[in-house]
């Protein structure tokens, strides 16, 4: 299956994918478009302005609070959010070093890191939310044989058909794939009648679920991968954590009172976020906001990042899977041990 999946993928323009990612880790000339995102901001001042991708997911929206409450100014760092056209560039742009940061689905970031980007995992963004939704009639996975399926590249809304299907010991040879640029073109494209089911984030997999009559949740992901697996994750390019190990702490940081903050009053992070960051309705992301919760401290997720490896490997992204020395957890704990009652605080968390 290996072998087969990883041809039959090469000719869904995996190498494209590949050239635009992880090959960016290299020296690139950037398309103008994304060029002129980078202009310097003109409140940059005394502060340390750290730039940023991000997704479109529940998984950021620790990242989103962060950046409308100011929660990292106190610590003396303004985030600069660098809104990408499409979800690939997200990782073409931190690839190449053009932006400090991403919140990135893992296996995004794994492909960066095989080819040798100089990246690592500090921090969490959100767990589980990766939903497979399908038309009216399609009740299993058997039932996807010869069906439309829509998803994103190296896209953790990817790899988890890819492992739902595999369980029922099925392939992507068995389905009809189709690659989309962004999420709400995911979500419409859906809706619309253009595809029989597919892998989406939260809120939009509540919106298609509410969006298209008779449309269902296959799964959510945890009767493949188990409770609180890990969607997103916040990445860092490793010259800044040498550099500036003050900076990433100070991100990590707002992170944790972002989800202390969303815990105690998700409606509020919601009023804060749907309509600018979420392009649904307030229904969907109400409806959504319990399957997709923000957990920064995702240590325990360790294991289960790295197993995913095996998936991207057949699906032709990766040579190998990601090792221990991905993750860089130790600023991680130095915000914990210097903020323990913000910690003590927290609902979910690995430890």
């Amino acid at each position: 299956m290996c072998d087969r999946d990883g041809s039959f993928y090469r000719n869904l323009s995996r190498r494209g994918f590949l050239g635009r990612g992880a090959g960016a880790a290299a020296a690139i000339a950037l398309p103008a478009h994304l060029a002129a995102l980078l202009a310097p901001s003109p409140a940059a001042a005394a502060t340390t302005t750290l730039k940023a991708t991000h997704g479109s997911g529940f998984c950021n929206m620790g990242i989103f609070l962060a950046k409308e409450r100011e929660l990292t100014k106190a610590d003396g760092v303004e985030l600069d959010f660098v809104v990408t056209p499409s979800n690939t560039e997200i990782t073409t742009m931190f690839g190449a070093g053009l932006v400090d940061m991403s919140m990135i689905p893992y296996s995004n970031f794994m492909t960066l890191y095989d080819a040798g980007a100089p990246v690592r995992i500090v921090a969490g963004g959100g767990v589980e939310g990766c939903i497979i939704v399908a038309r009216e009639g399609i009740n299993s996975a058997a039932d996807l044989k010869g069906k439309t399926f829509g998803t994103f590249q190296a896209d953790t809304l990817e790899v988890l058909p890819y492992d739902y299907l595999k369980k029922a010991g099925m392939s992507f040879r068995d389905v009809e794939v189709k690659y989309l640029d962004t999420s709400p073109e995911l979500a419409q494209a859906f809706m619309a009648g253009a595809l029989d089911a597919i892998c989406h984030i939260e809120p939009y997999a509540s919106q298609c679920v509410m969006g298209r009559k008779g449309a269902k949740v296959l799964s959510n992901g945890t009767d493949v991968y188990g409770k609180g697996y890990s969607d997103c994750v916040l990445a860092v390019r490793t010259p800044l954590l040498k550099s500036n190990p003050a900076a990433v702490k100070a991100v990590i940081k707002a992170l944790f009172v972002a989800q202390s903050q969303a815990e105690a009053d998700k409606a509020a992070a919601l009023r804060d976020t749907v309509g600018k960051y979420y392009k649904t309705s307030m229904e969907a992301a109400i409806d959504a906001s319990a399957k997709q919760p923000i957990v920064v401290d995702q240590r325990d997720q360790t294991s289960f990042i790295i197993a995913r490896g095996a998936s991207m490997q057949e699906l032709g992204y990766v040579k190998k899977a990601p090792d221990a020395g991905a993750f860089d957890w130790s600023l991680l704990e130095a915000v914990i041990a210097e903020n323990k009652s913000l910690y003590a605080g927290l609902k979910l968390k690995a430890a």
